[in-house]
């Protein structure tokens, strides 16, 4: 439905749908990690804020994207799940920094 605000064209829908089903995936993810990238900004670790960001996007959403797209039969389905693919490794930097800081008595 949210696609046919855009296009009447069937196939330009079913291929938004895929594309929102992998996205959804996302959506739990990112509520999480966003939570914690909120509290590193406010601790004053926009360096590895940052730096998370950019091996998020340019280490794994960018090559993964890109590899999905070659395969035979890709749907936009396989390649947008180079986004929740990205937050999970967004994610497990942010547990990593927490435990480091939790064990240094930081926080």
């Amino acid at each position: 439905m949210l696609a046919g605000i855009f296009s009447s064209d069937a196939m330009v829908i079913e291929a938004a749908a895929d594309y929102l089903k992998a996205y959804a995936i996302d959506c739990l993810f990112t509520a999480i990690f966003f939570c914690y990238i909120g509290f590193y900004n406010g601790i004053g670790m926009t360096k590895f804020v940052m730096i998370q960001g950019i091996i998020g996007a340019f280490c794994v959403r960018v090559p993964v994207s890109w590899f999905m797209s070659r395969r035979a039969g890709a749907t936009l389905f396989d390649i947008g799940l180079a986004t929740p693919f990205s937050s999970i490794l967004q994610l497990v930097l942010c547990l990593g920094c927490m435990l480091y800081l939790r064990k240094k008595k930081w926080v």
